[in-house]
């Protein structure tokens, strides 16, 4: 299930966009201003955010312009009544992927995110190493060999190369992984040793989680 972060401070507004991404499958966090959002951030790993301007505490520039400083790549969308060049300029300069302008049709946003989703990947395969990650098909190969993945190890892999570079706190990969049964910290160690003796270079930041490191 894909998670999205929605900053939004307009009740109405906050309240039909959860009704519709949850319908549409997606599991949405909710923050009325900036600093909830970037408190968020830390707590968890989004696949997606959609940010209002103007909101209080940190607006939505001053808020992705720190994300992306801080290396947190994750798509973003601005939902804004702004209509200026100067500030739509500033949104794809600051590091935004998609710019909607307030009253927007609701297809026309899931379009949008569902095309973004498409493309965090940077492609249809990941590669690391002599490693080659189908997207579409979520298969692993080395030198063209197809390498059999649990669901659980198929699961990691996906976020440890959403997030190469970038170190994954094993709460969040527990968090993710524990949509059906409860699984525990050891039960986690397993699965990336599992994945280190396919060859996989994971490397572990003792205490805090996992990574790859970027290619």
């Amino acid at each position: 299930m894909k998670k999205i972060l929605l900053l939004e401070d307009d009740e109405i507004l906050y309240e039909t966009l959860i009704e519709l991404l949850e319908a549409e499958g997606f599991d949405v966090v909710h923050v009325k201003d900036g600093q909830e959002a970037l408190d968020a951030t830390f707590v968890s790993q989004f696949d997606l955010m959609l940010l209002d301007v103007n909101v209080p505490f940190i607006n939505g520039f001053e808020l992705l312009k720190e994300l992306r400083e801080s290396g947190n790549a994750t798509p973003a969308i601005f939902l804004t009544a702004l209509t200026d060049i100067s500030s739509l300029s500033r949104g794809f300069e600051i590091g935004a992927d998609d710019y909607i302008k307030k009253p927007f049709d609701f297809d026309e946003l899931l379009v949008r995110i569902r095309a973004l989703l498409k493309k965090q990947y940077n492609g249809t395969k990941a590669e690391i190493g002599d490693f080659v990650f189908d997207i579409e098909k979520e298969e692993l190969y080395r030198n063209g060999k197809f390498i059999k993945l649990t669901p659980y190890e198929t699961t990691i892999t996906k976020i440890l190369l959403k997030n190469r570079g970038n170190t994954v706190s094993k709460y969040e990969l527990l968090d993710l992984l524990n949509e059906g049964e409860e699984m525990s910290e050891g039960a986690l160690r397993v699965h990336i040793n599992s994945l280190r003796k396919i060859g996989l270079p994971i490397i572990t930041i003792r205490g805090v989680g996992y990574r790859f490191e970027k290619a």
